[in-house]
Order: structure tokens, then sequence, then C-alpha cells
């Protein structure tokens, strides 16, 4: 059962680290899953009989502002989203024009259970990404209760995540719903997977995913490797790869993961054919190849029916899936179908047992686009946090709560 479903929050005043980075276009957010992830842990306070504290970062305002001098702290504030999060929620949301100083203190005090307030956006201060400790002591004054439900920045050590717990004993801090979702769903995949354990791992670079393939090694019995960063092995073993995407100086990188797989026993499985195209283009003319004597002038964008045959036999045979990356330039109808055909067969498998965590920016993407979000096991909305923690990294928001 969930620890945070177990907590009683009744006249707590609920301090919670929430991501409302959301997309904001000419004032109106544009995707509001982010609000839409955060309700429960929020509903689930109001419900006990407490009352909330909200404090979220939106955008890099320090950064940006210096860059261009015409923004102003207004571009970056979270006052937009008042109206949006009061619909949401079906209450009427407070909001402090700073998230520490007079006017969020005298709010936070006289706060009612059932009521919720809502912090100027926390980057807004330079001390935040800073991981200052008067900062988030400030913050922590607020409230009786510290709640983590930000997953997306558990792996920045910032003030509000990974600072502010320790002003708070240890039955006074918690993982929101999102967190202890998110956490629990890579833990599981991580250090607790059922075998045969399948990591599907594509994109572009090797280079953005050499960690974590090698931490892979020590629990995956087979890594599907797709997308562009497939054609770096090809080449480094001597193959001809046309004008495929290639990190020439990562080929000794490439076979020194294979080695090492090969070392352990771990069944490295590489797409035997592409579709093949002669310019990155929707309108591309195309036609399919051996991914070890692809043609001059021609690029892989997508795997072909030969490896998408193999790799979906491997995934169907899988107790434990882990998927992150796409295995092609899935948002062009031409070279969508390897992607589309893995989807397919994680929520096959998923459908006779297999646990499917599906995690990074470009798949959640792909599951979304083909309409298998709800048909996997979980999907991570962590981003970087995520891949970090695919990485074999603490991640201090994390950590900050468990010690």
């Amino acid at each position: 059962m969930s620890k945070f479903e177990q907590q009683n929050f009744n006249k707590e005043k609920a301090l919670i680290r929430v991501d409302f980075n959301v997309p904001v276009k000419d004032g109106k957010i544009t995707d509001d899953t982010r609000i839409r992830a955060a309700l429960p842990t929020i509903k689930k306070v109001l419900n006990d009989g407490g009352s909330v504290i909200l404090m979220s970062h939106w955008g890099r305002p320090i950064k940006d502002m210096a860059k261009k001098p015409e923004l102003t702290p207004a571009d970056f504030s979270l006052s937009r989203i008042v109206a949006h999060l009061s619909g949401a929620l079906g209450t009427e949301v407070q909001f402090a024009a700073d998230c520490i100083g007079a006017e969020a203190a005298d709010k936070a005090a006289a706060l009612q259970p059932g009521q919720v307030l809502l912090l100027e956006n926390l980057r807004l201060h330079k001390e935040e990404e800073k991981g200052d400790e008067a900062f988030a002591r400030e913050l922590a004054q607020l409230g009786t209760f510290y709640i983590n439900d930000a997953f997306g920045t558990a792996h920045r050590a910032h003030s509000s995540t990974a600072v502010i717990a320790q002003f708070f004993p240890d039955d006074k801090k918690s993982f929101g719903y999102v967190m202890e979702g998110e956490v629990n769903a890579a833990e599981k995949v991580m250090k607790n997977a059922e075998k045969p354990f399948v990591a599907i791992i594509g994109g572009a670079k090797v280079s953005d995913k050499i960690l974590i393939i090698e931490n892979l090694l020590d629990s995956a019995t087979d890594i599907i490797i797709g997308g562009g960063m497939a054609y770096t092995f090809f080449k480094a073993q001597g193959g001809s790869i046309g004008n495929s995407l290639c990190e020439d100086d990562r080929f000794e990188t490439a076979l020194n993961l294979l080695e090492k797989a090969k070392a352990r026993g771990v069944n490295i499985h590489l797409p035997e054919d592409s579709v093949i195209a002669d310019k990155f283009d929707a309108a591309a003319n195309t036609q399919l190849s051996d991914n070890n004597n692809i043609p001059d002038g021609w690029m892989g964008l997508d795997i072909g029916p030969q490896a998408t045959e193999a790799f979906v036999k491997v995934i169907t045979a899988s107790r434990t899936i882990l998927w992150n990356g796409p295995m092609g330039v899935f948002e062009m109808e031409k070279f969508q179908a390897g992607t589309k055909a893995v989807a397919e067969a994680v929520k096959a498998a998923t459908d006779k047992g297999a646990f499917s965590l599906v995690g990074g920016g470009d798949s959640v993407a792909a599951v979304n686009k083909f309409g298998f979000a709800d048909k996997v096991s979980y999907v991570s909305t962590g981003g970087g946090a995520m891949l970090e923690f695919f990485e074999g990294k603490e991640l201090p928001g994390i950590a900050a709560i468990k010690k």
C-alpha cells in the first residue's frame, strides 16, 4: 500500500513541491499534464482536513533575463496559472507574489483547512538553484509537513527539492503520489526486475546513452539498440552506413560496450536492416537496406522489417521492459513503423503480465502518439531525472526524503 496514502494530514499545513513548469503560449496553458498529475496529492491533503502551500519553478528566469533585458519577472510569474489551477482543483487558489517574505508568511499562517496557496516562481530567487540553506529554511517555515511531488526536478540539488527536507522531522516529510509512483516504478525495473528483462534503448547518440547501457549490463538479460545511435555500432565494426547518423569519436565506446555485454552474458540486439532515405525529409525516396551496406548518399531513418520482427520476438518474451528512446524518426509517417511496432509489442507483453516502464521524452511522446500510454505499466514524466536514475546516479530529491 502507498505510504503517502497512509499519512493523515488533518490540521497540517502541507508545503508541497510540485512541477508546474507547464508550456504557456499567449498567456494560456497549452498542456496541463503536470498540473493534473499533482491533483491527487493536493486533494488527499485537503480531504484529510489539511491546507496546502504549493511551490514550483517556471522556466529559467535568472538566465533568460540576463540574456534578454526586455524580459521582466512578470514574464515568469506563476500568477498566470492560478485561474486554471483553481478550476482543476474545484477550489479557489490564493496567490503570494513572492515565495518568501512577509506576504508569503502571512498568507501561509492564515490558511485554514481546505485552503490552497500558490507561491510565486521559486527561480526568481537565484538562491533556489544554488541550493541555498537559508533560503530553504525560510521556505520550510511556511508549513508543518513537507511533500516532494516533483520527480522531474529530483535530480537537481535545489533548495526546494534537496535542501529543505532537513528542516522537517522524518515523520513530517514524504513523497507525494507522483514522486512515489515514479520511484517505485524505477526501482522495480532497476533493482527488482523479473527476468527476462529487456531494455529498449533508442535515440540519436551513443554518447547520450553510454551510462544507461553500462548500468543496465548488471541487470538486463537483453538490450535492444535502435534509432540513430545504432549506426555508430555498425560503422565501428567495419560496416558501410552511407550518410546515416554516426559518432566517429565513439567507435571504441561502442566496441567496448559490445565486449562488456558479451563478457556478462547480456544479449545486445542491433537492427539487421533499416528503412533508408535519400534525404532527411518526410517526402524522401525510401528503400530497404542491410545495415552494413547502406549506399552512399542514403541514411537510415527507421528499423526495417527484419529488425522489427527480431525485436518484437524479444520484447514479447520478456517479463520486465524498460523503453527509453524511439527506433527511428517516428514523427514522420514514412519512418514510424518500427517505433509503432515496438510500442505494440510492449503493450502485448504487458497484456501477458510483464511490467513495462516507458521513460524519456521521445519514447513517452511515441506511446502517446500511438495511443498506448494507458496500455503499459508506467509512463514516466521525469525526463532528465529518470535518465539519471537509469544511469545509476543518486537523485538529491529522492535521497533527501529517504535519509
